[in-house]
């Protein structure tokens, strides 16, 4: 909204210093900055309040060390993260602008779904919170709202640029390239509305989701959304599924949070600017810029918040923090166009995932050839989620935690150097 104020007093009255509200690295950093005070100051009298109602959470006896300290601990604080990303968002950046508008909704949606599974849990003392189903209905209708958004809208387009002497007078016309000027040189531009996205490590290479479809004849891009649905589904439920079970121990799902939403900000602010995309040869995608302030904002929260939930927490995020973070992180990842680069990025909810489902077929297959008691005696992990296999093992949570951020930081350069590295 502060956006709109600062954009008329610059242009309307000619305010001296209003003009630096329209550049991103200006409200990018307000973001962070207003972001982390929202989490640090507000976030001492949210806790306090829900200390105050007594929305406790209830930890289970897993033999893990510490678990009796964290008995009582105020849950729920994913409220915090959240009102230090949106306010922040919605006073910075610009909310006519389509990935604006489609990550506030993301958050929010995800959110709800979150905070509706902990209030079952907290104030209605059901452990098992939100049904499964309801919980995945949740993330399938936030896939379809995302993958309708970006196949629909008509202003989500990418510009792809061409040397005039590298394409023909047909190539030309076909394609309705229009000249444009960048840094002194001309270039012919194509733009198109589509569902190309950057395949990682070659060069100018892009993989359009409508190409699964070629052996269905001439007609198969009329089925184009519907894979493009599925696979919307399919990553946002893995992501949030990812992040609802790295969140196990104080700081880990925060913490790497941030890291990867550092990196998505970085693709977000030279795919959204027109010379850097045609220096590194990467799709340049109009308007997407406007999601570093929300980059900024999401950083800002996960880092203030740690404030608090850092070891000892004095507060958990729960699903309406974690639930939350997953669906944002997957929601800006198809926006940028790097989902294939979410099994690097992401490895950390990768592993935790994966060693959640190999625990359990693991356990099924030898209970199934050797009995329960053999299968009980010899799981392929002590505990799952990973991190909770590192506990039993005896490692303190706070030097798992780091260390789990450190691997975030390395796959997170990896995931950067992709970018000329091809």
């Amino acid at each position: 909204m502060l956006y709109y104020l600062f954009e008329y007093l610059d242009k309307t009255l000619d305010i001296p210093g209003a003009g630096a509200f329209q550049y991103i690295s200006t409200r990018a950093a307000l973001a962070i900055i207003l972001s982390l005070t929202i989490s640090m100051v507000f976030g001492k009298r949210l806790i306090e309040w829900l200390r105050n109602l007594q929305v406790a959470e209830t930890v289970r006896n897993l033999g893990l060390e510490g678990e009796k300290q964290k008995q009582g601990t105020p849950t729920m604080g994913g409220l915090i993260i959240l009102g230090a990303i949106l306010i922040p968002t919605l006073l910075f950046a610009r909310l006519t602008n389509v990935y604006v508008i489609l990550i506030v909704i993301s958050t929010v949606w995800l959110g709800v779904v979150g905070f509706i599974d902990d209030y079952i849990k907290v104030f209605k003392k059901n452990k098992e919170g939100l049904a499964g189903r309801f919980k995945i209905l949740g993330q399938v209708g936030l896939g379809v709202i995302v993958a309708t958004t970006l196949f629909y809208n008509e202003n989500v387009k990418t510009r792809e640029f061409f040397k005039p002497e590298e394409v023909t007078t047909k190539f030309i016309e076909a394609n309705n390239l229009q000249p444009q000027s960048i840094d002194g040189q001309i270039y012919l531009v194509k733009e198109e509305h589509s569902t190309t996205t950057n395949i990682p490590f070659f060069k100018s290479t892009e993989f359009d989701y409508a190409d699964v479809l070629k052996f269905m004849g001439e007609n198969y891009r009329d089925y184009n959304y519907w894979i493009y649905l599925l696979v919307v589904i399919f990553i946002i439920t893995a992501v949030s599924n990812g992040a609802n079970i790295t969140d196990g121990i104080d700081g880990l799902a925060a913490g790497t949070s941030a890291i990867i939403v550092v990196t998505l900000g970085l693709f977000a602010y030279v795919s959204g600017n027109i010379i850097f995309s045609k220096y590194l040869g990467i799709m340049y995608i109009p308007h997407l810029g406007e999601l570093v302030i929300f980059a900024g904002a999401f950083v800002g929260a996960c880092v203030g918040f740690l404030w608090y939930n850092s070891y000892p927490a004095q507060v958990f995020m729960g699903d309406t923090g974690s639930l939350a973070l997953g669906g944002i992180i997957a929601s800006f990842s198809l926006m940028v166009r790097k989902e294939l680069l979410i099994p690097i990025l992401c490895g950390i909810f990768l592993v935790e995932n994966l060693s959640v489902i190999l625990q359990v077929y693991y356990f099924k297959y030898q209970k199934r050839k050797h009995g329960i008691e053999y299968a009980r005696e010899h799981r392929l992990f002590k505990m799952s989620p990973l991190h909770h296999h590192y506990q039993k093992s005896g490692y303190h949570e706070s030097k798992i935690v780091t260390r789990f951020w450190i691997i975030g930081i390395m796959l997170a350069i990896i995931t950067i150097l992709t970018l000329k590295v091809r």
